[in-house]
């Protein structure tokens, strides 16, 4: 037998993480390289009063499986979230929100006894049954499907919100073939309403899952099994004569030249492109014309007594939709979202919660001071809830550029960089600039990119 297969494998995310995983699994030798200091991308935790918590991901996806069945064979433990429902702060007050699929509506009862919508918005979606069949030729925005079938005020009031959580993106921008494929399957079938019973709705459980003691786990336990060099910045990459790949490394003051038989990016799309210029520039092009959104986590503790507001609300938190003005998108009730990170708050006599901020094409979030990005949320959180007090310790965590856009035509252009790089054996890319931006669906990536490679 010849000796194994060396492989690099660019970005210690879940992505790079995973597929390092699965070569070494098969038999390579394998070493990731990551530029930063740390692994897990924009999976990571954080020590916020005393108690360590997720600032990046939070969940993932438990019906998809190939997140809880990565976890559970790393010897991890898999928690369900509590059944707590989450809200919607729009037209004046914190609102029940509706049983739907990525917020488009599926039970009329619910979106009247809400009061989302405004009673024309109501009489748009009683209306939706009437419209018949909808095939879609080519792609089309989330936003622009659900106007045509339900009206504006459900894109801007249901969609938006839920989108942004997600994607960060804006509902008339994004793919739905990209982005939520079954959408487009059901209006080509007829009235989603009239299809609601047998449509998985977005906040039935178990939708979701976690790790006990936070995500951050995950790629920590993925790490803790492979051969990880941190603070290693790829700056090129090269085909050598004999089929291999060459990644030259480190400062231009002391380049490092790491030779491997097999290469797999898991990087995002930037310096994906730039590292794809020499070998693939198709694919390289395609890549550098993703754009992508900076967001913002903000992670505020604070002490049981002060926070009866959202102690007792009921809820494991709120959306809110764009079209309200505010500087938060989002606002996780962690302690009640999750019994782990209840429990471990108690200890401290605390409770942890957390706002988001920033989507596509508002560069605000970056921009912001910590302070100002702390105040706004702060802010926002005691016009919603009430919540005045101040926190006992706060932490603010930048995803600059952290989450990729499925525009118009997305499919296509990750077809045409795959159709590419078929042209460059034992060379991969993986991550979620592809297949999705959940957790899931990046491992699901990982995995393909190491079939790819053969």
């Amino acid at each position: 037998m010849g000796s194994p297969r060396r492989t690099v494998v660019v970005g210690a995310g879940i992505a790079g993480l995973t597929a390092a995983h699965d070569l070494v699994a098969a038999g390579d030798e394998v070493v990731v390289l990551e530029a930063s200091d740390v692994v897990g991308g924009k999976i990571r935790r954080h020590e916020v009063g005393g108690t360590v918590v997720d600032v990046g991901a939070e969940a993932m996806l438990n019906r998809r499986p190939e997140g809880v069945d990565l976890a559970r064979g790393l010897g991890l433990e898999v928690q369900h979230p509590a059944l707590a429902a989450s809200r919607i702060w729009t037209r004046g007050a914190l609102r029940p929100l509706p049983r739907s699929l990525m917020g488009v509506p599926l039970d009329l009862d619910q979106l009247a006894a809400s009061g989302v919508l405004s009673e024309e918005g109501l009489a748009r979606v009683r209306a939706e049954p009437t419209l018949g069949p909808q095939e879609v030729a080519g792609d089309v925005s989330v936003g622009d499907l659900v106007d045509r079938r339900f009206g504006p005020e459900v894109t801007d009031r249901l969609v938006e919100p839920l989108l942004g959580g997600v994607y960060a993106g804006r509902a008339r921008e994004i793919s739905a073939r990209a982005a939520v494929p079954q959408l487009v399957a059901y209006a080509a079938r007829g009235s989603l309403l009239e299809q609601a019973a047998a449509v998985p709705t977005t906040y039935d459980a178990p939708v979701f899952a976690g790790i006990p003691g936070g995500m951050g786990r995950l790629p920590e336990a993925l790490a803790a099994r492979l051969p990880v060099r941190l603070g290693v910045t790829v700056r090129a990459l090269e085909r050598r004569p004999d089929g291999g790949f060459a990644l030259t490394c480190g400062p231009t003051t002391a380049p490092e030249l790491v030779e491997a038989d097999a290469v797999v990016l898991a990087t995002p799309a930037a310096p994906t492109a730039r590292l794809l210029g020499t070998v693939a520039p198709a694919a390289a092009a395609e890549l550098a014309a993703v754009e992508t959104a900076s967001v913002v986590v903000v992670t505020l503790a604070y002490r049981v007594a002060d926070a009866a507001p959202v102690v007792d609300a009921g809820s494991s938190g709120f959306l809110v939709p764009p079209v309200e003005g505010r500087r938060v998108k989002a606002s996780t009730f962690s302690f009640a979202k999750w019994d782990w990170v209840h429990a471990a708050g108690a200890r401290e006599g605390l409770v942890h919660l957390r706002t988001s901020l920033g989507r596509h094409g508002d560069e605000v979030a970056l921009q912001a001071t910590d302070e100002e990005l702390v105040a706004w949320s702060l802010a926002d959180l005691a016009d919603a809830t009430g919540l005045a007090a101040a926190p006992v310790d706060v932490h603010v965590q930048r995803w600059g550029g952290g989450l990729p856009q499925y525009a118009l035509g997305h499919l296509d252009r990750v077809a045409r960089v795959r159709s590419a790089l078929d042209a460059v054996p034992g060379l991969a890319v993986c991550g979620a600039t592809y297949d999705g931006v959940g957790i899931p669906a990046v491992i699901a990536s990982a995995h393909r990119a190491v079939r790819d490679l053969g």
